[in-house]
């Protein structure tokens, strides 16, 4: 069935404590997106953000980002007084996320919630149970973490880092109230995440969440599963995730994230991903795996490398684990991020997992040939995109995309006037067969460069834009549900009379 949606990642949510959080303004978003027609809100991923603040660089595959945590909802429930609330406000710059500010003071704020929570509790007792399997590790390594002055996994002493077994027990005895702290912080987002899910289900909305598809190097994921990685017996890497030299890069990209021994995790059923995506489903209602080619095979470059210029392809799981996955949770809706460079064998992988693939119209208009992603060539089967959080705005691509490429596109969508644009490339995406339409709320809103969420392989100004207070207003609703009836993807239950109409 046609639908739509509106990609927008958590943190830019409005409000006054310094990012955007799963209180208030999450629950607005979700009126709003109901109000405008649409069927799902893509985010980024939830879990906590580690080196240059990327949520693809995350201390665990499992957690939540403690960021994210609505502290009005602790106040309400008589966890934090008026004033530690009113201590948490940051009205600096309320459209930019300033990282080393809540670095500096919001955990403080958490600590004096969790002090007041009744260890007897039940919930908090069955939620420390429920996620053992992950939540002891990462609470422990978090604490080593904030111990060693954050200092990364790969610079600990050799008991810790190998987990040597009087190593653990001394860090578990010292760190025992730290511990508590970080597995309650843990029941803090996953209780209110849990609410914010289901209010958004009961009107219609089914969040898409993000799944990296590789771990951080300085994660609790690497930490308490080192056997299921390529490391050394020092417990370090011996290659590295990245991809190679292309057109946009001569020296590729080198991401430098631990790679997988995939011969250990076939011998195990695939149950550290099984257990990755089980989770993934308690909090998403689709995932989108990020770098899915990565599935079919995978770039390999030596540890220690300064480019990815000198790495070698290496086959992945392939169908195998596509298959476990669709077996153990049948239920579970994926989005196959597939962009980048795509062999037959990965459009094999593709086609055999009926996965769809996803198209974004900031990469169709080459002029030197007949692009997949532009739209007269798309399947069905697929998600399509004006741009991605990768991506700069639409309203900024057409002044800084290479010139025959936006005169190709001007050509394609029959376009004069620059302020047609955006509007233009979001119909083309509405009107398109595929199944699925995700427009960022950029768009959206005609926003310019300042509104990107990142730009690939650069460090600082990255992950901080925000929607300000009062632009997600009726008339934009309005314009949205409009938009999204004439191309027949708005819910058959709220159509009325005119728009099915129009959708016909």
């Amino acid at each position: 069935m046609r639908s739509s949606g509106i990609l927008l990642p958590v943190s830019s949510l409005p409000s006054p404590y310094g990012i955007g959080s799963i209180g208030s303004a999450a629950f607005a978003f979700v009126d709003f997106l109901q109000a405008a027609g649409q069927q799902y809100w893509q985010v980024l991923p939830l879990g906590p953000t580690g080196y240059g603040d990327s949520p693809y660089q995350s201390f665990s595959a499992f957690a939540g980002n403690p960021y994210f945590i609505d502290l009005p909802q602790l106040a309400a429930e008589g966890l934090l007084t008026e004033a530690e609330l009113a201590s948490a406000r940051d009205l600096r710059d309320p459209q930019r996320v300033d990282y080393g500010a809540l670095f500096e003071r919001r955990f403080a704020i958490l600590a004096a919630a969790v002090d007041r929570v009744d260890p007897e509790m039940p919930e908090l007792a069955d939620f420390f149970a429920e996620n053992a399997d992950w939540l002891e590790d990462y609470a422990l390594f978090m604490a080593i973490k904030e111990e060693r002055g954050q200092q990364s996994l790969q610079r600990w002493p050799r008991g810790l880092r190998m987990r040597e077994e009087r190593a653990m027990q001394a860090a578990r005895r010292r760190l025992q109230k730290r511990v508590w702290f970080w597995k309650t912080v843990q029941f803090f987002f996953y209780s209110q995440w849990k609410r914010l899910k289901n209010y958004a289900n009961q009107k219609g909305i089914r969040i898409i969440g993000d799944l990296p598809i590789y771990v951080s190097p300085d994660s609790a994921d690497l930490w308490a599963n080192s056997a299921l990685f390529q490391l050394d017996e020092r417990r370090r890497p011996t290659e590295v995730a990245g991809v190679p030299p292309d057109a946009f890069s001569a020296d590729g990209q080198l991401w430098g994230n631990p790679l997988y021994d995939w011969k250990k995790h076939r011998a195990q059923g695939y149950a550290w991903w099984l257990q990755r995506l089980r989770q993934a489903a308690n909090l998403c209602d689709l995932v989108r795996i990020d770098h899915f080619r990565g599935f079919e095979s995978y770039y390999a470059i030596p540890a220690g490398a300064k480019t990815a210029a000198k790495g070698r392809w290496r086959k992945g799981p392939g169908m195998e684990l596509i298959r476990a996955i669709r077996k153990e949770l049948p239920d579970l809706g994926i989005i196959a991020e597939d962009l980048g460079l795509l062999t037959p064998a990965v459009r094999r992988l593709l086609a055999e997992s009926g996965l769809p693939g996803m198209k974004v119209l900031q990469f169709a208009f080459d002029p030197r040939g007949n692009s997949d992603y532009l739209p007269h060539n798309y399947p069905r089967n697929t998600v399509v995109y004006t741009g991605t959080h990768d991506n700069t705005t639409t309203e900024d691509w057409q002044y800084t995309a290479p010139l025959a490429e936006v005169s190709f596109a001007r050509q394609y969508l029959g376009v004069k006037q620059a302020s047609e644009f955006t509007d233009a490339m979001i119909r083309a995406a509405f009107s398109s067969v595929a199944e699925l339409c995700i427009i960022p709320m950029q768009d959206h809103l005609h926003l310019g460069a300042p509104a990107r969420i990142n730009t690939p392989s650069t460090l600082g100004n990255n992950w901080v834009w925000r929607l300000a207070e009062g632009q997600l207003t009726p008339q934009l609703a309005q314009r949205i549900r409009r938009l999204t009836a004439t191309y027949g993807r708005l819910p058959q239950r709220s159509r009325g009379r005119g728009e099915k109409k129009r959708a016909q």
